[in-house]
């Protein structure tokens, strides 16, 4: 019996039957998961896709099937969130007086880690991730990335911490303490489950991933521009990139030790953050803000640099104030770092401190607004087309602005001290991050649908899509607004009856169903539009008479990108030679590509098996895990065969191919 026990401890450490879904929800997660992840597996087996999809996808360093791979990701963990968003409103619309609901209060707290935790993680970030490898290396007229082993290495690390996060619906629970894990409640004494190890292990892997693609990026766009594109005359959507990677080189690095803190206090017995211990709780807080701040902008400054090529687009005019969005992009990425204690005016850090990052948080607001105006001008006088593109801008732009001012007033600290912890504060959250980031990324993923797939999407679907959405959200978070003047506080899963308050919780729920509509007819938007593909299909030119380079290559863009690489001479550079009809004299050449390889996915697996190895203490599993990723990035450095060429005869004879097939351009 003894030997029995110390058998399963070493194979399985904590694991075991208690592990197992406790409720018929998370049972019904569980399945759902389990049943989708096995339908997958079956539909690819039955096709016979394997071979393909390995050797199209999963081994690819092609920064266009890494972003398609993204972005596909992403929007399944927006189904996930979403989901966890039914759960909670339900919950708060029917828990009352007697009435305890659906959820008891741990797992309503488990679920809202979650949905914290996927959607700034898994869906905001992934979407970006995803837009960013489509666009900004055909902005830049370059083939690739800087380092495209790393980029992929970025994903299968990003698609690891979406599976490790997404297992504890299946093994285990989730953490409980707010999608940000404040100690002590993130501590041992106080969350003894597997759950806040799975949020630290998913959030550890995935944060990697990213700090990663931010220093390939950053690199990306200072060395590999095309011959004549100083920095004056990048796309502003790639300005708005190059700040974001900025902001993740210098933040992520204290998310990493954020994590590795409190995971040692945890596993080791350390006492970084725990009180009785020596430790200092508040130290936590300001790195994880440290961190938290900037991410907003991070997520948001991408979609600034979507609207401004959208805007300039159907608004038939060159983008208003190029050079004041510039600095205003630098006056955001520099003062993001001077107001993450807003966050916690509460705290007692005293009336000086308060005062200070009051003012700097009003501050930030001035670039932001610059960026407003600038789009309205850009607007003014313009021949406007209300594509559904621009329809999410003008959404963006009302949500943002409601939201912008509720953030102001927050900056006022004797105002914040009323409003703190109320939903107020995640009623204006949620519009800077969905009416700031998710339009955009919507706004981006329709807008440049057609240059990477070959055909639009249905029209008049996107913009019933638009209506949803922008109506259900504003259905959703403007009650919010008032149930924070009310005093409802966030996280909150039952209140009494007399408080008036679900009448407004009701009003919320209607709201997020309107969204749910809108995501369903996302889904038979693309569904139809694939059917209808060769309608959508227009060989009559520009379909959207884009501005800068990537609308010079054929549709969907070849693997080598740009047959003949051209040069810039002015912004705007594809519109520009367009209207002056000017002929590309750059001739073809051998081009250089990455081979593809399995490393990649090899890291990504071996990083997964070392989190769920520690997350359960499994301990050879975790090392396993980690002496994998060692001995796969030597073998990488060892390889010396990683790259193949494409001849000038043979690129000179596909473009020719293409272009005479009638290829978007």
């Amino acid at each position: 019996m003894i030997m029995g026990t110390i058998f399963a401890s070493f194979w399985l450490g904590k694991l075991n039957l208690k592990a197992l879904p406790p409720n018929y929800i998370q049972m019904g997660g569980a399945v759902m998961i389990l049943s989708i992840l096995l339908g997958l597996l079956l539909f690819i087996t039955v096709t016979k896709k394997w071979k393909w999809l390995y050797r199209e996808w999963l081994t690819t360093q092609d920064p266009k099937k890494i972003g398609v791979m993204y972005i596909l990701v992403a929007l399944g963990m927006l189904l996930r969130g979403g989901a966890d968003v039914a759960l909670l409103r339900t919950q708060q619309s029917i828990s009352v007086g007697h009435n305890m609901g659906i959820l008891s209060a741990s797992h309503f707290q488990q679920i809202v880690s979650a949905h914290g935790t996927i959607m700034i993680f898994f869906v905001a970030m992934g979407l970006m991730f995803g837009i960013i490898n489509l666009i900004v290396p055909l902005q830049i007229g370059a083939r690739d990335v800087a380092f495209p082993f790393l980029n992929a290495t970025s994903f299968w690390l990003f698609f690891a911490g979406m599976i490790l996060v997404n297992a504890s619906l299946v093994l285990g629970d989730f953490a409980a303490t707010g999608w940000l894990a404040y100690p002590p409640l993130s501590e041992l004494r106080y969350s003894p489950t597997v759950g806040v190890d799975y949020w630290i292990w998913s959030l550890e892997i995935a944060g990697v991933g990213s700090l990663m693609a931010g220093i390939n990026f950053i690199v990306t766009i200072l060395k590999m521009r095309v011959k004549g594109m100083s920095f004056m005359k990048m796309p502003m959507f790639v300005w708005s990139v190059l700040g974001s990677m900025f902001l993740v080189a210098f933040a992520f690095p204290i998310l990493t030790v954020c994590l590795t803190l409190l995971a040692l206090d945890r596993d080791l017995g350390t006492h970084f953050f725990t009180a009785g211990g020596g430790g200092n709780m508040m130290m936590y807080v300001n790195l994880i803000w440290a961190w938290g701040h900037p991410e907003v902008y991070i997520l948001v400054l991408p979609s600034f640099g979507i609207f401004s090529e959208i805007v300039a687009t159907f608004s038939r005019k060159r983008l208003f104030g190029y050079t004041s969005m510039v600095w205003a992009i630098a006056a955001i990425v520099l003062l993001s770092f001077t107001v993450w204690l807003h966050h916690f005016f509460t705290m007692g850090a005293g009336s000086n401190v308060n005062g200070f990052f009051g003012i700097m948080t009003m501050i930030i607001a001035i670039p932001t607004g610059v960026k407003i105006f600038n789009w309205l001008f850009t607007m003014y006088r313009g021949k406007i087309k209300m594509d559904s593109p621009m329809l999410w801008f003008i959404g963006f732009v009302v949500i943002f602005t409601i939201g912008g001012m509720a953030g102001v007033l927050m900056a006022v600290p004797p105002i914040d001290f009323q409003l703190h912890n109320s939903l107020f504060l995640i009623a204006h959250f949620h519009m800077m991050i969905v009416g700031g980031v998710l339009f955009g990324d919507f706004a981006g993923i329709s807008y440049w649908f057609p240059k990477i797939f070959g055909f639009k999407l249905n029209e008049r679907l996107g913009r019933l899509v638009f209506w949803l959405w922008f109506i259900g959200f504003l259905v959703a978070f403007i009650p919010l607004y008032i149930l924070g003047f009310m005093g409802a506080t966030r996280r909150l899963d039952h209140y009494s009856a007399g408080l008036g308050w679900q009448a407004l919780f009701i009003v919320a729920a209607i709201g997020t169903v309107l969204i749910g509509l809108g995501v369903g007819v996302q889904i038979l938007q693309i569904v139809i539009s694939v059917r209808d593909r060769k309608k959508l299909r227009d060989t009559t030119g520009d379909p959207w008479d884009g501005r800068s380079l990537e609308w010079s290559t054929p549709s969907p863009v070849p693997v080598y990108s740009f047959a003949r690489l051209p040069h810039v001479t002015e912004r705007d550079a594809f519109w520009v030679a367009k209207r002056h009809k000017i002929k590309d004299k750059s001739s073809y050449e051998d081009i250089v590509l990455p081979k593809n390889t399995p490393l990649s996915m090899v890291i990504g697996i071996s990083a997964f098996a070392t989190g769920f190895g520690i997350v359960w203490h499994i301990w050879w599993l975790a090392v396993v895990g980690l002496l994998s990723v060692v001995v796969t990035i030597i073998v990488r450095s060892m390889d010396e065969d990683t790259e193949y060429t494409i001849p000038a005869s043979e690129v000179k004879k596909m473009d020719r191919q293409l272009r005479a097939e009638g290829g978007l351009r």
